[in-house]
Order: C-alpha cells, then sequence, then structure tokens
C-alpha cells in the first residue's frame, strides 16, 4: 500500500467516523478503500470448504492483539466460572481438526454497572500419551499444534455461525494450563443479549498443511467440562471486571445533560456485520465492533471572536484507533480471504471542533 493510498484511507474513514456511521456511508467507504465499484456478488455458498490461510489468519490474530482494547489497570477479578457440565464435553473429530465445545453460564455472573475489560479461558493440556501419536515416518517433525478458539453464535435458523477469538501455538509434548484471551467473544455474548449460556468451540489443527502434521495435533488433548472426565483441571473462564462508578470512562456519555454546559460526549453505536445484509457473507471477521459515535453539542465562542472568521463549534472525533478485518474477495471464479487493517474506524475521544 503506498503512501498516497493510506493516506486517503484515513480521509475516507474519518470522513465517515464524523458522519456516525451512516449504512450508505459506511459502504460507501469500504468499496471506496478496497477500489471497488460495488459490493461484491456473495452468496452463503462462497463460505461452503472455503479454508482461511495461515497466513491470512496469523495476520488477522497478530492485528487483533495489536488493537485489543486497552486494559485498565488493577481490573478487580468478578469470578472464575467452570461451566456447564455435561454434553459440553464432546469432542469431535475429523481428517484436519479436532473441535471441543465448551459451554458457560453467564447469567448473573457479571456485577451491574461493570465493565469487563479482560476474560481468559484457561485450558489444561493433559500430559501427552504417546499411543496418540502417529508412526514415525520421514516427515519434516512437527512440534506444535494450532489452537484456535471460536465464539459460537446461535442463529434463529438452528445454525450456527463462528468468529474467531484467539489462536496460538501449543508444544505437543508440554502439559499444564494455557491461557486464551476471549474478551471479545464475552463482549459479543454481551452485546447479543439472549438469557442463554456463551458457547465456545476450541479448534486444533496441524501447524501446517498436510496429513502428518494434521495426525500429530490429534495427540493434544484438553480436560473438557464432561463428568466422566476425571483429569484434574476443567476448563475455566476468568472474568475481570471494573466498578464503573468509581472508574468510568472520561468522555462518554452519560444520561444526565447539564443545561447550558458542553454536552459533547462518545456514545455507544453498535455496528453488527451479521446483521447487514451486504456484509454478512462479504466480511468473515469479525461478526460486529463498537464503533462509537460523537453527539450533544458544544459552548459556542463569544460574538467578538466569529469576527475573526471563526465559525461554529461541532462535537467531533478528536481520537480513533483501527479496526482489524477478514473479508472475501471475488478473483473470477475463485473466491479468497484477505485480512487488513482499516484506520479511523473506532472513535476514542470526541471533543468540541471550532470551524475555521
Amino acid at each position: 500500500m503506498d503512501v498516497r493510498f493510506a493516506w486517503m484511507l484515513c480521509v475516507l474513514c474519518l470522513v465517515i467516523t464524523v458522519r456516525a456511521f451512516t449504512q450508505e456511508g459506511f459502504k460507501e467507504v469500504l468499496l471506496k478503500q478496497l477500489g471497488l465499484s460495488e459490493v461484491p456478488k456473495l452468496h452463503k455458498r462462497d463460505l461452503v470448504d472455503l479454508v482461511i490461510p495461515d497466513h491470512v489468519r496469523n495476520k488477522y490474530i497478530s492485528m487483533l492483539k495489536r488493537h485489543r482494547v486497552k486494559r485498565r489497570a488493577l481490573p478487580s477479578l468478578a469470578g472464575i466460572l467452570r461451566g456447564i457440565p455435561g454434553n459440553a464435553g464432546e469432542v469431535l473429530y475429523s481428517d484436519t481438526t479436532t473441535r471441543q465445545n465448551l459451554i458457560f453460564d453467564m447469567e448473573g455472573r457479571i456485577p451491574k454497572n461493570s465493565e469487563v475489560t479482560m476474560a481468559e479461558l484457561k485450558l489444561f493440556k493433559k500430559p501427552l500419551d504417546r499411543a496418540n501419536l502417529p508412526a514415525k515416518q520421514s516427515h519434516r517433525p512437527v512440534s506444535n499444534a494450532r489452537v484456535s478458539v471460536y465464539w459460537v453464535q446461535r442463529q434463529h435458523d438452528g445454525t450456527n455461525r463462528t468468529s474467531l477469538i484467539d489462536s496460538r501455538l501449543v508444544p505437543i509434548r508440554e502439559s499444564g494450563w494455557k491461557n486464551f484471551d476471549v474478551t471479545q467473544a464475552v463482549h459479543y455474548w454481551l452485546r447479543n443479549k439472549r438469557r442463554e449460556p456463551m458457547f465456545l468451540e476450541v479448534w486444533i489443527e496441524g501447524e501446517r498443511v498436510g496429513s502428518h502434521a494434521s495426525e500429530m495435533a490429534k495427540a493434544v488433548r484438553f480436560t473438557s467440562q464432561d463428568p466422566k472426565d476425571k483429569a484434574l483441571g476443567k476448563p475455566e473462564l476468568v472474568l475481570y471486571t471494573l466498578d464503573l462508578e468509581d472508574y468510568g470512562g472520561p468522555g462518554d456519555c452519560k444520561e444526565e445533560a447539564v443545561p447550558g454546559k458542553s454536552t459533547c460526549c462518545r456514545q455507544k453505536h453498535y455496528i453488527s456485520f451479521r446483521e447487514l445484509a451486504w456484509t454478512q457473507y462479504w466480511i468473515i471477521e469479525p461478526a460486529g465492533y463498537e464503533a462509537y459515535r460523537c453527539s450533544g453539542g458544544c459552548l459556542q465562542l463569544p460574538s467578538p471572536l466569529r469576527r475573526f472568521s471563526y465559525g461554529e463549534r461541532a462535537c467531533a472525533m478528536a481520537e480513533s484507533s483501527p479496526l482489524p478485518m477478514m473479508y472475501l474477495v471475488k478473483r473470477g471464479n475463485r473466491t479468497e480471504i484477505e485480512a487488513a487493517e482499516f484506520p479511523n474506524m473506532i472513535v476514542e475521544k470526541c471533543s468540541c471542533v471550532t470551524d475555521g
């Protein structure tokens, strides 16, 4: 990406952020950023058997980790959730992937008037059973398995959609606790506002393409929520929260407005890519995000200053941050996945700006 093109993306995203992310404006910006004249004609069938290449997934995860929501200092521990035993212990095997389902009862576990600043999924990797290793052959050595955590969204039609949350390489021959950052999954669950548990899936895959790496990855075993699994170290979900009474985000909107004063503030504004018809098959990750927007009025300058070409003051974005995304591209008859970072997509701070 050359400097001129990068500058154009920043300007386009800035414009749409100030306009509070109208659907049509948001669509226009994305198309211009990607050099497209219209939304690609993509269908659900384009997602069938579509595999995210390792280099694209690693690039996306790297960008996600770099731009995670900033942790505030010393959050309080809200609790350690042990999960719901029973069917959640199901482990499924295929030629290339091992999948383990996890269910956590979240209802009433997050204190009122608090914010989840961090959530960790802790999985205990069982000691290696060498009987599960494939027979030695003349292959390149395989030391790790790729472990990815997905948030599972139950659709009203009975189907599931998954969103990649975290991914890392885990040494095959090491045992012990492995931690995954699932803060985004908890935020998705909170946004969904459904009275149901939070569903996660753990995928265990080969660290590289090939049958030998896949077979080696099958030797990786984590303890499950199944009561029949007598191994120590059940899966845990650790939640960290902040009491907003003491640590309310500066500059964020509150319900009460003080008459005669500036009311410019940052207001929550969630964009769901799963609910927008034109993005649900085009944007693979994330499922949606908290974009925020600036709202409210500003105190105007005294009239003498207006004679010197100063215009009205308006509430506008003062600071922003980028959003990593994975999306589909059509190249002839081929459908491919790409990852990119789109600047100025998240409003971090609002301020009163004077025109002129």
